[in-house]
Formats: structure tokens, C-alpha cells, sequence
């Protein structure tokens, strides 16, 4: 099939990608990949290149591609109801019923759900919540926010603050003052290669109690955290690690945002990764997972404690001065039912457990005696692969080696498998959609390896 050259054109011209090096795109250095099709695991672009996501989109498009049945919800819903607002106690049929979807399968102290877009928007509203919270309660000081190194929460002004990557910071005045970072839960990447793994742990709760006594417990008002490591490199915590974490806040009376835009429903295995790890959390955010990205759409769920406290609020100073004209939107949550029906129908959330746990213990049987795999690790339906120049001394690649993505760009070039070069380091994510079959997660395996060996012989 000929390339739609005019597209291209159009594409440099005009288009603003993000994340993206724009020189580069403008000057038609980088690649134009137009997607037009898709179903199940598998994407396919304009020119007829049928592509193995395993990466699933950015970790969203849980159910697969193709799936007629949210399609349909979305356009009954357009068709009946293509949009009304939120505010002032104004919901829709599908708006109201996704609600309570989340909340019958969110942890038991989760009150309500305050519907957003995106994951960004949903941190952002979580924060304004937790000021509005801490000054209601009379404690005007208390409102910095504990993130982690190497967390991913947004890219916005206080979204990208609390994201502890370097290129959401670089140049962008980042981050806001009341924004500050602790230690990363990367035993693969401590600092001191002796410590144990239940050592590591009580370091990272040491030096979180060490921040909070510098900084003036009253200062703070809340910590955000991965139950899983993302963006900053698909890394599950050291066993203990969230026990410990929680004991110190809970000393501190610092309230917990579990950030399960990517864990929320389903991708560890368990519907929530608060669940899965024992997390107590103050407010939920949730997005990727709610719609499996079909329509845009994301939340704040609530707890009992929390809510109470905004309805205080409100009581006092009259309705709460924060919305979003697309709060709710119909078209969104008429996606999220629908999802959300198939995930307890096709038993997704057990098959992301079951070929999970497959596609990560296959993937250590074929990679881990590699001389430059430092360590294959994952939970669930996530993966990762982290190379190192020697594995003996721990010694990383140079950056500017690229070696994550040079292995990222061969593994589709020769078998047109997606996976994700990961920031910060060379690392290959995997996040397959659910639907990934034992045979589809062989040919990923079989795919990486090929990668491998041909970028690092």
C-alpha cells in the first residue's frame, strides 16, 4: 500500500504530538505511524503493518481492541444523549450507574466518585480536595504533598510536580514548592547493594520519616504513590514496603492517594492494587482501566473519611467551587459500564493473573541468563526487562547508548511486537491487554529475545 504522502504532510505540519522530539517530527526525521485499525491484541497501521500492543496503548486499552459492545454504548449513548453537565446535582443514567459500579468494587471505606477525563486532571482535583480538606479541618500549613522519585502522577502544573521524572521537570519550572520527593521503592536500584530486601524496605520507611521530621509533620498534608511503579520503570515493591509506608503516615496523620490509574481494575490480577497490597488509601485515582481508553474518562474516588469532611465544607462555605464542564460526560460513562460489564464477563481480571504470571515467568526463563539483563521483574499483566552493560558489578549503560530503545526499535521492526522503552533508564515495559493468550505472550517472549540477541548479541 502507497503512503498517503498528503497525510504525512499534514501530520508535520500542523499536528502537535506529545512526548515527542518535535524538531525531529517537523523535520521528518522520526516516524509517522497512522493507526487505522484494530482488534484484540493486535493494531494496524495505514499501510497494511499488523502490530502485536503489548503495550496495550499506554497501558489502557485493557479489554483489547474491538470490542463491539462498548462501541455500541457509545454510540446509543450519542445518539440518545450526547452530553449534559454535572453540576448542581445533575447526573445521567450512565453517569450514575458507572458510580456505583466503581464503588461495588473499590475497597469497603470508598464513599463517592468525582468523574474527570484523565489521569492528570484526576490528581489535580485530588490535591485541590486534600487543601480544601486540611483547611476546612483548620489546619491551613498542612498541605505539601510526599511523592516518590521516579513516580508518574500527570503532567500538568501539579501533576507533573508530583511525577518524579526528569523530563517532565526539565525546563519547565517543576516542581511547585509544595511538591517534594522520597526515595523510589527500586530495591533493583538501591544504593547499597547489601541490603536486604526487608532492609531496603526499612530504609525507604527511615528516610520517608526523616523528610516528614524536616519538613514539619504539620506541613503535610498527603502522600501519592504507584502501587506498582509505572512510567518510572514497571517496578512492584519490595515486599513489606506499603506496610511500612503506611505505619509512618498514619503516625503523621498524612492522608494516602493510591494512584491505580494504571493497576485500577484488573492489571495486577486483582480488581484494585490497593487490594493486592494491602493499601489503605484516603482517595483513589483512577482513569486507563475505567473505559479501557475507549472514550476519555477518569475519577477520584472518595473515601468516608474524606467526604465527610467536604461535606462539612460545603455546610460552611456553600457548594464547592470545583468542576469540569466534561465532569461525568455521558459518552464516557456509557463506555465505562460497558467496559466494566465485559471485564466481569470474559473473567479479564483472572486471565490478566493467570498469562500475567506466564508471560512474566517465561520471559525470566529466556532472558534472565542473559550476560546484559539485569533483571526481569513484573506483577500481573505488567513486565519489564532491565539491561546493564555488567551484571556482576551492576554497571548501567551510558544514556546516551540507547539501548533500551534501540532493542524497542528492533523488536518492531523484526517482529512487529510493541513494547515500551521505558524514561530514565534502559528498560522494556510490557503491558499487554487482558485478552493476551498463552500462545500471543510465546510470541512476545520469542520477539524480545530475537531483540536482544541482535542488539546485544
Amino acid at each position: 500500500m502507497l503512503k498517503n504522502d498528503q497525510l504525512d504532510q499534514w501530520d508535520r505540519e500542523n499536528f502537535f504530538h506529545p512526548s515527542t522530539h518535535l524538531a525531529q517530527h517537523a523535520r521528518g526525521e522520526s516516524p509517522n505511524r497512522v493507526i487505522k485499525t484494530a482488534s484484540g491484541v493486535f493494531i494496524e497501521d495505514r499501510d497494511g503493518n499488523k502490530l502485536l500492543d503489548a503495550f496495550a496503548g499506554l497501558y489502557c486499552v485493557n479489554v483489547g481492541y474491538g470490542r463491539q459492545e462498548i462501541a455500541e454504548a457509545i454510540a446509543d449513548q450519542a445518539r440518545e444523549l450526547a452530553y449534559y453537565h454535572s453540576y448542581v446535582g445533575h447526573g445521567t443514567e450512565a453517569s450514575i450507574t458507572l458510580a456505583k459500579m466503581i464503588l461495588d468494587r473499590a475497597p469497603a471505606n470508598m464513599s463517592k466518585v468525582y468523574f474527570g477525563l484523565g489521569g492528570s486532571d484526576a490528581n489535580e482535583t485530588n490535591v485541590k480536595l486534600i487543601w480544601y480538606y486540611n483547611n476546612i479541618q483548620g489546619r491551613p500549613e498542612k498541605k505539601k504533598i510526599i511523592s516518590r522519585w521516579r513516580g508518574y502522577h500527570g503532567s500538568g502544573l501539579v501533576t507533573g510536580s508530583l511525577t518524579g521524572l526528569e523530563l517532565f521537570h526539565k525546563k519547565f519550572d517543576l516542581p511547585v514548592e509544595q511538591v517534594i520527593h522520597t526515595e523510589a521503592p527500586y530495591y533493583y536500584r538501591r544504593a547499597n547493594l547489601d541490603q536486604s530486601e526487608e532492609q531496603f524496605v526499612a530504609h525507604c520507611a527511615a528516610e520517608l520519616e526523616a523528610l516528614i521530621e524536616r519538613e514539619g509533620a504539620d506541613t503535610i498534608a498527603a502522600f501519592i504513590g504507584e502501587p506498582v511503579l509505572g512510567t518510572g520503570g514497571i517496578v512492584p515493591p519490595p515486599a513489606g514496603y506499603w506496610q511500612a509506608i503506611q505505619a509512618v503516615l498514619k503516625k503523621h496523620d498524612i492522608l494516602l492517594v493510591a494512584d491505580e490509574v494504571v493497576t485500577g481494575f484488573g492489571r495486577l490480577g486483582s480488581m484494585f492494587g490497593s487490594d493486592h497490597y494491602g493499601i489503605e488509601a484516603d482517595i483513589i485515582t483512577i482513569a486507563k482501566g475505567l473505559t479501557s481508553a475507549y472514550a476519555p474518562l477518569s475519577g477520584s474516588i472518595v473515601s468516608d473519611k474524606v467526604w465527610k469532611v467536604l461535606e462539612q465544607g460545603t455546610d460552611e462555605n456553600g457548594p464547592i467551587g470545583h468542576g469540569w464542564t466534561y465532569s461525568a460526560h455521558p459518552i464516557g460513562a456509557a463506555a465505562g459500564v460497558a467496559n466494566l460489564k465485559l471485564i466481569d464477563e470474559l473473567n479479564l481480571v483472572g486471565n490478566a493473573g493467570e498469562v500475567g504470571a506466564y508471560l512474566n515467568a517465561t520471559m525470566a526463563e529466556a532472558l534472565s541468563g542473559h550476560a546484559h539483563v539485569g533483571e526481569v521483574r513484573g506483577e500481573g499483566m505488567l513486565c519489564a526487562v532491565e539491561f546493564v552493560k555488567d551484571k556482576d558489578s551492576r554497571t548501567f549503560f551510558d544514556a546516551a547508548d540507547k539501548i533500551g530503545p534501540q532493542i524497542s526499535a528492533k523488536l518492531l521492526e523484526q517482529d512487529k511486537v510493541i513494547a515500551r522503552a521505558m524514561p530514565q533508564g534502559d528498560i522494556l515495559g510490557f503491558a499487554p491487554p487482558f485478552c493476551l493468550s498463552r500462545a500471543e505472550a510465546d510470541q512476545v517472549v520469542a520477539a524480545t529475545l530475537r531483540a536482544v540477541n541482535a542488539v546485544l548479541g
